[in-house]
């Protein structure tokens, strides 16, 4: 493939049920379009290059990678309105200029709002990808093997197998090594809560420690005989 062409492509992603915010982040171009609100996680990326001719594109390439919950009512999950001050007309709140669509507000504007069948915030079938976790925590993972560590961030939500597949991307054979929490091999479908590590981060912050300081819990990873495929 061109090389030219190969770096305006989307990044490769594994589909997860979980993202962090960092997981969004990253995706935060014209040719890789990620938002999150309201708890899921939507990947705009075709729809923005399907219209990316039309200046409504623009307000999405501007917030790409962030959350937008705010640009949405709660309750019903729509565009939230407001009152113009300079008309007194009911608006449709666009903070970064009106997207693709949302209709114009003016009877002599343009009115070309997009190729869809209907808004792509109501298309959670085609551009939702998964869920954004309601609280992420670190975790240290140890090598007994090599004696590396590696603290990752992961969503809360997570199983530990879940975490491996995540920790692959530093240990492709992450999966031939036992994963153990004081000596006693961990449940690989349970998540780091249900398995007896607790999230103490609240109370860090209830009593005023620095992050810097704040204990990560630690996960030794011990090498078994043969490698599984990476």
């Amino acid at each position: 493939m061109d090389q030219q062409l190969k770096q305006y492509l989307p990044k490769d992603y594994k589909r997860r049920a979980y993202y962090t915010p960092y997981d969004v982040s990253v995706h935060n171009t014209a040719n890789d379009l990620w938002v999150s609100f309201f708890g899921k996680v939507w990947d705009l990326t075709q729809l923005v290059q399907e219209n990316i001719s039309l200046k409504l594109c623009e307000p999405l390439i501007k917030i790409a990678g962030s959350d937008i919950s705010y640009w949405f009512d709660k309750q019903t999950g729509e565009p939230r309105k407001q009152v113009d001050i300079n008309t007194g007309l009911i608006t449709y709140y666009c903070p970064q200029g009106r997207y693709l669509h949302i209709p114009s507000s003016d009877p002599c504007g343009d009115d070309e709002l997009g190729n869809h069948s209907k808004p792509w915030w109501s298309n959670e079938q085609q551009y939702c990808i998964g869920n954004l976790s309601h609280k992420t925590r670190k975790v240290k993972i140890i090598n007994m093997l090599t004696d590396h560590e590696d603290i990752i961030e992961v969503p809360s939500e997570e199983t530990i197998n879940e975490i491996l597949d995540r920790y692959k991307k530093i240990n492709a054979h992450a999966a031939s090594y036992t994963w153990k929490r004081l000596g006693k091999p961990l449940d690989m479908e349970l998540t780091l809560s249900a398995n007896g590590i607790p999230d103490e981060t609240d109370e860090f912050e209830y009593l005023g420690v620095p992050e810097s300081q704040w204990y990560i819990p630690a996960i030794h990873l011990y090498f078994n005989d043969d490698l599984t495929v990476a």
